[in-house]
């Protein structure tokens, strides 16, 4: 097993509600406009993002992307969770993983519009905006992030652990 799937398989535990759950927060939050649109700013130099709620069992974060944005391939720490694009189009490219780690590098999936897309605490994706304008998207992981590893897909090895970052530390 590589290290990515020993720590992969490490679930924290503690208050933690489903995917479903996370995509129901995720549709509440997007019906309350005036809890988050007077907060949406777009730094050119980086994705911008804030937190938009933070409960017991879930935390909630309202990110922007202009175009060209993006994240590296990553995990939510054993976080389930679920996110919409409420402005703008994403794109999503999502590791799928056979018996024996990564069946296929990477495989995207255009999202937009109000389409909300759940995910278990295994999920290892990169999100980005390859669009030509700007997006603005709400997340919500269960429970709260308490970190996020960053990977690569090696030929050979598979999905390899590259960095961790440190809520409170590093975002």
């Amino acid at each position: 097993m590589t290290t990515a799937a020993r720590s992969r398989s490490r679930v924290r535990t503690g208050s933690r509600r489903s995917p479903t759950d996370a995509a129901l927060i995720v549709r509440r939050l997007t019906t309350h406009r005036d809890g988050w649109v007077p907060l949406v700013r777009f730094d050119p130099s980086r994705r911008w993002y804030t937190l938009l709620e933070t409960a017991a069992d879930h935390q909630a974060w309202l990110l922007t992307w202009l175009p060209g944005q993006s994240t590296d391939l990553h995990d939510h720490g054993g976080s389930a969770g679920a996110f919409t694009v409420v402005a703008g189009v994403l794109t999503e490219w999502a590791v799928g993983f056979g018996r024996c780690g990564p069946s296929h590098p990477e495989t995207a999936e255009t999202h937009a519009g109000g389409r909300v897309r759940s995910f278990g605490p295994a999920h290892v994706h990169r999100i980005g905006n390859t669009g030509t304008t700007p997006a603005v998207s709400i997340h919500v992981y269960t429970p709260a992030l308490e970190f996020m590893r960053r990977y690569v897909v090696d030929p050979r090895a598979g999905l390899v652990e590259v960095g961790r970052e440190q809520a409170g530390v590093d975002w």
